[in-house]
C-alpha cells in the first residue's frame, strides 16, 4: 500500500471515530424525568425507549417486559404481540416466557416457552431452563423429562447443569 492509501485510510477511520461521538454525544432531555412522580418518569421514559428499540426484537421485548412488569400488563402484551406477529423466532419466546414467570402468569410462560421448544426441540440450555421453571412450579416429572432431553441434546453444558441444580434448591435459572 502506498502512503497516501493508508493516510487516507486513516483521516476516514478518524472521521468515522468524530462522527460516531459527536452523534452520540447529543444531550438527552432530562426534564421528561426530572421532578416527575415515578410513574410519569417511568411511561415518559418507556416512551423514548420505545422508539429507542427501533425494529429491534430484543430491545422491543425488553422494553414490553417494563411495561408487563411495572403493572402496565396491556402495553407491555401489545409490543409482545407485535413482535412475534412479525416473525417467529425461538429467542424471542423464550424472553417473552421469562417476562411471564417473572410476572406470576405461568400458564402465559408455559406457552411461550412450549413454542420455543417447538421450534428448537434440541437447544440443551432451554430444555434445562424451562425444566428448571417446571421444576420450581412444583411439576418435576415434566421437569426432568426435560433435564433428560437437554442432556441427551449436550450433556457437558455447565450452565444447564447448574440452572438444573438450582432449580431443586428453589433458585430461578440464571439467564
Amino acid at each position: 500500500m502506498n502512503k497516501r492509501t493508508v493516510i487516507t485510510i486513516i483521516a476516514v477511520f478518524c472521521l468515522g471515530i468524530a462522527v460516531g461521538a459527536f452523534a452520540r454525544g447529543k444531550s438527552m432531555d432530562t426534564s421528561i424525568y426530572h421532578g416527575k412522580s415515578k410513574q410519569e418518569a417511568a411511561k415518559a421514559l418507556l416512551d423514548l425507549a420505545r422508539t429507542q428499540a427501533g425494529k429491534g426484537s430484543w430491545e422491543n421485548i425488553g422494553v414490553g417486559r417494563v411495561y408487563y412488569l411495572g403493572g402496565m400488563k396491556k402495553e407491555g402484551q401489545a409490543i409482545f404481540d407485535t413482535v412475534t406477529a412479525k416473525k417467529k423466532d425461538a429467542g424471542d419466546y423464550i424472553r417473552i416466557g421469562r417476562v411471564y414467570y417473572d410476572a406470576g402468569d405461568w400458564d402465559k410462560a408455559k406457552a411461550a416457552f412450549d413454542q420455543a421448544l417447538t421450534m428448537e426441540p434440541k437447544d440443551a440450555p432451554w430444555l434445562a431452563e424451562v425444566g428448571a421453571y417446571y421444576n420450581l412450579k412444583g411439576d418435576r416429572a415434566k421437569a426432568e423429562e426435560m433435564f433428560d432431553r437437554s442432556y441427551a441434546a449436550e450433556s457437558g453444558e455447565v450452565w444447564a447443569t447448574a440452572n438444573i441444580a438450582g432449580s431443586y434448591l428453589g433458585i430461578q435459572p440464571l439467564r
